[in-house]
């Protein structure tokens, strides 16, 4: 019989967790939860690999995919939506396959991580792409069919699992392992190992929308401007990092079509919206780089 995942081994910490009162199995609960940090930090430079690559994906006018089932699926998705009202980033650019299609998202399909990924021309991976696996087993079926079929294409593959040792690592270029161990309730892998599949996609995303330069410092400029709330957003944004007065970035914004890295670099560079435009397009949308570039630095 094959050895279990670290996920699916019994915990000795929480033997008598039936047996404790409320605050005491919240404690041990967050006692465990504790330990998830440092597991993340474990694979800090596997993570960052992955960002790289990534940033290379997405300059090269590829596309991020992840594929995932049941929880690690879910906090997939969730990684991918919430780019878009974030950082402007939609299903184009990074797109989120769960195990058993749209109807999975809020009923769990637990049969369905036992097939293939049944894709839709638009939304397979390509040539060039970035294939990412999420698994806290590190053996789940249908990540492992993902993994298959993007090498077969040439697409980049990586892994995130629970386990050092998964066995559909050997399917991935980079394997990134979230070592939580067992948890609280044998098997419930909702728990330490989905709340560091959360924190590591979390942070792998952050860092690749910072390095994509959709940040001016730590200001989110990339997001959406296309109703009156977010305009007024941008407008804030624009304030805050221009040191502008609201009607001077309202004014700029607009002409520089609700773009909000367009109007940044104009506002600091006193370039037209057209060079800041090109500048920006010249130094893949990264601001810091064009405004260098529009003030004559190398």
């Amino acid at each position: 019989m094959p050895s279990l995942p670290p996920t699916e081994q019994r915990n000795p910490d929480t033997l008598t967790i039936d047996r404790l009162g409320t605050f005491e199995l919240l404690e041990l609960i967050n006692d465990q939860d504790a330990t998830v940090p440092a597991a993340v930090r474990a694979a800090l430079p596997q993570l960052a690999e992955l960002v790289d690559t990534a940033l290379a994906v997405l300059r090269a006018g590829r596309r991020i995919h992840y594929y995932g089932a049941g929880t690690s699926g879910r906090i997939a998705l969730g990684d991918a939506v919430e780019l878009g009202p974030t950082y402007g980033v939609g299903p184009e650019t990074v797109i989120a396959h769960l195990a058993g299609g749209p109807g999975a998202r809020g009923t769990a399909r637990e049969d369905a991580e036992d097939h293939a990924p049944d894709e839709h021309p638009e939304d397979a991976p390509v040539r060039g792409d970035l294939v990412i696996g999420v698994t806290a087993s590190g053996r789940t079926p249908y990540v492992a069919a993902a993994l298959r079929e993007a090498r077969s294409i040439g697409a980049a593959t990586a892994l995130l699992s629970g386990d050092p040792a998964a066995p559909i690592a050997q399917l991935a270029d980079l394997h990134i392992a979230l070592d939580t161990g067992p948890e609280v309730v044998t098997g419930s892998t909702r728990m330490k190992a989905g709340t560091a599949q959360k924190l590591a996609l979390n942070a792998f995303s952050t860092a690749l929308m910072v390095r994509s330069g959709r940040t001016w410092s730590n200001l989110m400029i990339a997001a959406s401007a296309r109703n009156a709330k977010l305009r007024e957003r941008a407008v804030r944004t624009l304030v805050t990092a221009c040191q502008v007065t609201p009607d001077t970035a309202a004014e700029v914004l607009a002409a520089c079509a609700d773009e909000t890295p367009t109007a940044l670099v104009t506002l600091v560079t006193g370039a037209t919206p057209t060079a800041a435009r090109a500048a920006l397009a010249a130094h893949h949308g990264h601001p810091w780089a064009a405004v260098r570039a529009l003030n004559g630095q190398a």
